[in-house]
Formats: structure tokens, sequence, C-alpha cells
């Protein structure tokens, strides 16, 4: 996955573009944001839950998370996961 690739496609689209690590285990429970946020896996087991809806997506497979839905990301892998974010301009 090109790092530099991604965050020019979701500039263009209006979107920062970060990197986040967690280790096996690490949750992150219950977020709620005024704008909309692209997520999308980059290394390891995630699953995020959007609005109650279950989701594991592969590396690469991008996720939208709309403005105002509750959503977790839990690292479910024995391993260290990476993902991309980013949040909408507002």
């Amino acid at each position: 996955m090109d790092a530099n690739a991604l965050s020019l496609d979701w500039a263009r689209r209006g979107f920062s573009c970060d990197l986040w690590t967690d280790p096996p285990g690490q949750c992150w429970e219950g977020f709620v944001h005024d704008v909309d946020e692209l997520f999308m896996p980059a290394e390891g087991t995630l699953e995020i839950e959007i609005d109650g809806a279950l989701s594991r997506p592969g590396i690469g497979e991008e996720l939208l998370i709309p403005a105002g839905a509750s959503h977790s990301v839990r690292n479910i892998g024995a391993t260290t996961a990476r993902w991309y974010y980013g949040y909408r301009s507002s």
C-alpha cells in the first residue's frame, strides 16, 4: 500500500490521512465524530463496529464511518495492527 498515494487520494476527496498503531487486544469503544471518517486497515486483524454492525475489513479495504455514527475499533489479532484514518474537512 502506497501511503503517499493514499494520502493524496483522500486529500482530493476532502479527508485528512493518518496512520495509527495498536498492540494486540487494544480496543477503542464508542467514538462519535461530527464529521465523516475514512478507515482502512494496513496491517493486522481488526474488527470495526459501526452503529452496532460488525465488520472485519481486509487490508486495504476502505470503510466510510458517517458523521454521528457510534463506532468502535478492536485489534482482535495476535499481532500489532495498523490502520489509516482520516476526517472530512469541515
